[in-house]
């Protein structure tokens, strides 16, 4: 089919754009792409046809624009939107202005989205058509006072959830009565800085689900067909972590029952183009409607390495008025194998996974492969922004069945690298080597209940930090050959004997000394003032592995280095040691610990104290956003507050002094 439309404005940023992008340039459709001034220079803006810039750097100030993107459209000579996912993607509004203009839009049409009205309208349909829902509130009456008698006759736990939300922001879960009016309070800012509309709905927390969702394609035909489930039960805050499909814990019948819900609720819609139908499921097996998302999924590359489909392509031709095919109408496709996504971001899971901002200075990502697909929207060098989600790259494993997709997932991981800002890469080895995930027993709620099942203790790995000084002095003795002198040789010979090495390892809060001596891969070491010295014979570092024999075992463990950063691999945990200086300075974040410091760039929201307050340690006294996300920022210690030294809507720096304590 010839389209009738060669050229497609992507109204979106980020990996997404790229993906995006890639099949458009694959079916030879010109791409133009918009920018904000912090994405001047991103990857979706080199990999465009065209792009235009359409704001400030902040979401409300540019990809929410869609007056900025209509005209970016007009001055670009598209024929077609496609708004990705998450920004304008579910906005009828935006989805009318594109069809107003003359433009496809591809994704389900303006009506489609207001007969839906939001995730709420959405649920209250799905109840009138018989597809089972989760006992709830749905209304768009938000007074806060009915909202709370509304709470009280649902009952506790229930959710709080932003009826035009997504990603897990505007989302809490709330126990008791007394902790309704601030959850509350708290989804609705988040709600409204993130989808510009505050409204909520309420519903029943149902302990221990699984959350699993159906793919849907809906054309212009009137045919709507499911392309099979993901799992998506490994979140953490409402935050997916990791998706699968098939689901380990479907059965036959159960996915058939699911499969016939999910296309009852798209053909409830008259719905068209690429959506998702979730689901909660109950341990018993008992699943309840939980959304319909109007768009594509971050997770979609699952269903197509099993299915071998391109869901933006299938969305292109559902959009330009193809009907699906005779095959696809007749059967859901077979699945072939098994495909697990990874979320790789630019946060600090030991920091209470607090997100990251900044340059990457060293990015590595596993080579594509059959078994191995790599989503990314940067690159080395690039910029991860304070104003969007710190997302680095998804990172998609496949093979014929769960376990091997498993170990095709520990060993990309292996190959992904980030220096710069801080990464989960790490939490995300531990996560698939855990048994509860190995086993599929993790629920959506297991992440928060036992995470710290997931997180580095505080033992240190002796033969980690014995690997990683040795690569260090391989690294040290490699430059030192360069220099024939035998004054440049660093095997610390005197006349009087051997002189050991002084290295300091930094790993975590945790600083190691280490007394080496010997030269090219062979050296005696010591950890801190152990009075055992460890032998390390013959070791080499080569094609990103250490191999040696320590204490007269041999060795193969994998190894990576950069700069004055070296991480090894030992016993399926990633440990990371940074070169330290001998002597440590004071820095005035050591001295000044009666401040409280802003963590990352940002803007502070909400001020919860004033000069004089008496406040107790850990209690919130400044509210920041930043990525998207909102940052409960607490007293060091208990004290009286002695300065206040930002206020509400002021944007702050790293490291600035927000509050200081007497």
């Amino acid at each position: 089919m010839n389209f009738p439309f060669d050229s497609v404005l992507v109204a979106n940023r980020g990996e997404i754009a790229c993906r995006i992008i890639r099949t458009q340039r694959r079916l030879g459709l010109r791409s133009i792409a918009v920018y904000s001034e912090a994405d001047r220079d991103a990857q979706h803006v080199r990999m465009a046809d065209a792009a235009f810039p359409i704001g400030g750097p902040r979401p409300q100030d540019s990809y929410l624009r869609s007056a900025a993107i209509l005209e970016a459209a007009r001055a670009g000579g598209a024929g077609a939107v496609h708004p990705g996912y998450g920004f304008l993607s579910e906005n009828p509004d935006f989805a009318e202005a594109v069809a107003q203009a003359g433009l496809v839009f591809v994704g389900p049409p303006a009506a489609s989205m207001r007969r839906m009205g939001s995730k709420a309208g959405a649920k209250q349909l799905m109840a009138d058509r018989g597809v089972p829902v989760v006992p709830g509130y749905t209304g768009e009456n938000q007074d806060p006072g009915l909202l709370a008698r509304e709470a009280a006759s649902i009952g506790f736990p229930l959710m709080i959830k932003a009826a035009y939300g997504g990603g897990g922001k505007g989302m809490r879960i709330v126990r008791g009565a007394g902790e309704f009016e601030a959850a509350l309070t708290a989804c609705q800012r988040e709600a409204q800085g993130a989808f510009g509309n505050a409204r909520m709905l309420l519903e029943r927390y149902i302990e221990q689900p699984r959350h699993i969702e159906f793919q849907i394609v809906g054309d212009a035909h009137g045919h709507v067909i499911h392309l099979n489930e993901r799992e998506c039960s490994v979140q953490r805050r409402y935050q997916k972590v990791l998706e699968e499909t098939p689901s380990p814990f479907l059965t036959p019948a159960l996915r058939t029952a699911m499969g016939a819900a999910a296309i009852a609720a798209g053909k409830a819609l008259d719905y068209r183009n690429a959506g998702t139908v979730e689901f909660i499921v109950a341990p018993d097996g008992g699943f309840y409607f939980m959304e319909l998302n109007a768009r594509l999924q971050v997770e979609h590359p699952v269903t197509e390495m099993t299915l071998g489909l391109d869901l933006v392509e299938m969305q292109l031709r559902v959009a330009a008025g193809e009907p699906l095919s005779a095959d696809l109408m007749q059967r859901t496709p077979a699945q072939h194998g098994h495909a697990i996504e990874l979320r790789l971001y630019a946060e600090d899971p030991a920091q209470g996974f607090l997100p990251g901002s900044g340059r990457l200075d060293h990015l590595a990502l596993p080579a594509p492969s059959p078994h191995v697909r790599v989503d990314a929207g940067v690159i080395e060098g690039d910029t991860v922004s304070i104003h969007y989600d710190p997302m680095i790259a998804k990172i998609i494993a496949w093979d014929l069945d769960r376990e091997r997709a498993l170990a095709r997932m520990r060993e990309a991981l292996a190959d992904c690298h980030v220096r710069g800002p801080k990464s989960n890469v790490a939490f995300l080895e531990r996560l698939i080597a855990h048994p509860a995930l190995r086993e599929a027993r993790i629920d959506s709620g297991y992440l928060d209940r036992a995470l710290n099942e997931f997180l580095p203790g505080d033992a240190l790995d002796e033969t980690a930090a014995q690997a990683a000084a040795v690569a260090l002095l391989l690294k040290q003795d490699a430059e030192a050959v360069v220099d024939p002198s035998p004054w440049a040789r660093c095997d610390g010979w005197r006349l009087q004997g051997a002189e050991a090495r002084e290295l300091f390892l930094q790993t975590g809060a945790r600083r190691l000394r280490v007394l080496a001596t010997g030269f090219d891969g062979d050296y005696d070491l010591r950890l801190d003032d152990a009075t055992r010295v460890h032998a390390a014979r013959g070791a080499r570092l080569a094609d990103g592995a250490l191999s040696l024999h320590l204490d007269g075992r041999a060795l193969r463990l994998p190894a990576h280095g950069t700069g004055a950063s070296v991480e090894v691999h030992h016993d399926v945990q990633r440990h990371t040691f940074e070169r330290a200086a001998a002597y440590l300075a004071t820095t005035q974040a050591d001295a000044d610990a009666s401040a409280l410091h802003a963590p990352m760039p940002g803007r502070v929201v909400l001020v919860q104290t004033q000069p004089g307050a008496a406040v107790d340690a850990g209690s919130v006294l400044v509210v920041m956003e930043a990525m998207k996300m909102e940052l409960a920022l607490r007293a060091p210690r208990a004290g009286t507050v002695a300065a206040v030294q930002v206020s509400a809507g002021e944007f702050v720096e790293a490291d600035a002094v927000l509050v200081r304590l007497d």
